[in-house]
């Protein structure tokens, strides 16, 4: 059976790798980002490397109109989407007594609301067919007390732990794959330099948090957290006060 993905912020960084993946296992993909050029450029290499059918969406999912048509991709019984990987997002670097409103918003429509939206549009006809993937892009920011960002992706976190608990035994699975600091565009697109010299121990490994989150999903697993060193560190969350967490975390974000 010939399975389809739609990726989201698919046209670099964990998106890019968790589509090469897919198609790397012969599944058919809808490639989804901002920027058609990079996107129809990764298409035709995953087609030319892979043999699998590589449709591109462009499209900017905090712009009302746009995430509707995607949703409508989503939802199309015709051409179903089997796999939904919801993994675009940004940051905002100013702290949250300096932020633009407007990109506060904007950070939370694209983290929490775009992929309760394509959720909601991917799971009926999920259920339908008896069998469905949704892998939700959170963060081990959802963990702990990083502001607005480790709020939106919090919610994230949530969502998929109710879906997948309501509807895994009907065969649609929903993961929360949470990654630590991964070396992509991610910060380099915020227009920062406040990150520290971090050792390279602290960054995981893109291919490895991709692997691992396409497992998790297809085993069922409500929430991932990826790569050994933040599960090693994640009952710290538990114990550390917030004021030292919120410090800690916030130069990992």
């Amino acid at each position: 059976m010939s399975l389809t993905a739609l990726v989201t912020g698919a046209s670099a960084g964990l998106g890019q790798e968790l589509a090469r993946q897919l198609a790397r296992l012969s599944v058919d993909l809808v490639l989804v980002a901002r920027d058609a050029d990079r996107l129809q450029e990764f298409a035709a290499e995953v087609e030319r490397r892979y043999g699998v059918r590589a449709e591109t969406l462009p499209a900017d999912l905090t712009d009302a109109d746009a995430l509707e048509r995607v949703a409508a991709r989503v939802a199309d019984p015709e051409r179903p989407v089997d796999i939904l990987v919801n993994n675009a997002g940004f940051g905002v670097n100013a702290g949250f007594e300096q932020s633009e409103l407007s990109d506060e918003r904007r950070l939370h429509e694209l983290l929490s609301w775009a992929p309760l939206r394509l959720s909601h549009a991917a799971v009926p006809g999920m259920l339908a067919r008896g069998y469905g993937w949704i892998l939700n892009v959170a963060s081990v920011a959802a963990l702990t007390p990083t502001g607005t960002y480790g709020a939106a992706k919090a919610a994230v976190v949530s969502l998929s732990r109710a879906l997948n608990a309501r509807y895994r035994r009907r065969g649609v699975h929903v993961t929360a794959l949470c990654p630590g600091l991964l070396d992509t565009e991610f910060h380099t697109r915020m227009g920062e330099d406040h990150l520290p010299e971090l050792p390279k121990l602290a960054w995981a490994n893109t291919e490895r948090v991709a692997r691992e989150g396409i497992r998790a999903v297809r085993r069922g697993k409500s929430v991932m957290l990826a790569d050994w060193r933040y599960r090693l560190a994640a009952p710290l969350t538990r114990v550390l006060p917030d004021r030292l967490l919120e410090r800690i975390s916030t130069t990992a974000v």
